[in-house]
């Protein structure tokens, strides 16, 4: 039977952690367990530093804390073992334990959620910022691409065999133009549009069969799904243009020529990670991910920040506005969207809204 302050401190979504002297581990709550990939027991025939990378500056932050008799914070410290993962960057809150003054309470906040919301906002801006591009390329240029278009086909009527070539060159190369064009008139779609309770299971379930029987026929596909989780709140349609177009680009990844390309798609139940709504002081609970992994070669260092953002791509022929659109109609649903890196593994993870009752009332509640 856990003691009242133990059950709190497993209640606690973040990691904690009670540091006693010459740096053993006293006492840690669920969160850090699953943080560390260690049990309570294994922890506790450790010290600090059997759990942080060598000459971390935690170290020096709790001796800190036992010399100041006082709570000292540090932000951005890189704690990425082979245990943890690499580059897992975290911002450390430590305080003595009461009259203990040899004990040290270290609680630690993983930067990568609070920089996703960071990001995600300016995701979401950059694709919003294409409303009006879109909405203005759909009228300047499809209506004179029409005419240079039936232009090319009244002279092949006339036009010999090399000339045809080039009419029909004319014919092909406008059709793709109008087909990038209306990709972009998505942008300046602000249109109301109709959400309510999605099974997203069922969405993966027809992208999957899509994409296996066309474009990603070449890679095998892994189900790792939770079979309890809620309904989501959004719009069918637009979910499935999202996770067609990220399994699509999971394929592309990969190429045609791998001989064991693998896509991993799967789904959990997560909480603690809140979005406030721009405009208002609402704070929505996004508590259902859905992940899309690939075993792809992976993406280049210099495009992680920038990889939302529209025109950006690594594909030679990609217009990239796919993973601009992604971004869109994520944010639309009031979630997120981002892409964790790794050698020969891509993740991209959209986190997103239940739907609830009609009193209100979700999962969580």
């Amino acid at each position: 039977m856990l003691a009242p302050g133990e059950l709190i401190m497993n209640a606690l979504p973040l990691p904690v952690i009670t540091v006693g002297e010459e740096g053993r581990i006293l006492h840690a709550n669920s969160a850090a367990e699953a943080f560390f990939d260690a049990s309570l027991r294994v922890m506790q025939r450790g010290c600090l530093k059997d759990f942080v990378p060598f000459g971390s500056p935690i170290v020096t932050l709790v001796d800190e804390v036992r010399q100041r008799g006082s709570s000292v914070s540090e932000y951005r410290i890189d704690i990425g073992t082979p245990r943890t993962g690499p580059e897992r960057i975290v911002d450390v809150f430590a305080t003595p334990l009461g009259d203990e003054h040899h004990h040290v309470v270290l609680m630690l906040q993983e930067r990568t959620i609070a920089d996703k919301m960071d990001r995600q906002l300016t995701h979401r801006g950059a694709a919003r910022s294409l409303t009006a591009l879109g909405a203005m390329l759909a009228h300047e240029i499809k209506n004179p691409l029409s005419g240079i278009k039936g232009a090319a086909q009244l002279l092949e009527q006339s036009a010999t065999e090399d000339d045809r070539m080039l009419t029909r060159l004319i014919c092909a190369e406008t059709e793709r133009i109008v087909k990038l064009v209306e990709r972009m008139e998505l942008f300046g779609d602000e249109r109301p549009v109709e959400r309510g309770p999605v099974n997203v299971h069922g969405v993966l379930d027809q992208v999957k069969r899509l994409a296996a029987s066309g474009f990603a026929r070449h890679v095998r596909f892994v189900e790792h799904y939770d079979p309890s989780l809620p309904p989501v709140h959004g719009n069918r349609d637009q979910l499935m243009q999202v996770l067609l177009n990220l399994v699509k680009n999971a394929a592309e990844a990969i190429g045609y020529d791998a001989l064991e390309g693998e896509i991993v798609l799967s789904t959990a139940f997560r909480t603690g990670v809140r979005l406030q709504v721009p405009g208002s002081r609402e704070r929505i609970s996004l508590p259902i991910e859905v992940t899309v992994r690939d075993n792809g070669p992976g993406i280049p260092s210099d495009l992680l920040g920038d990889l939302f953002d529209p025109f950006v791509t690594t594909k030679a022929q990609g217009s990239g506005l796919g993973l601009a659109l992604v971004a869109k109609i994520v944010g639309d649903h009031g979630g997120i969207v981002e892409c964790d890196p790794a050698p020969r593994r891509t993740t991209f993870r959209v986190l997103l809204p239940m739907s609830r009752a009609g009193d209100g009332r979700g999962a969580e509640d």
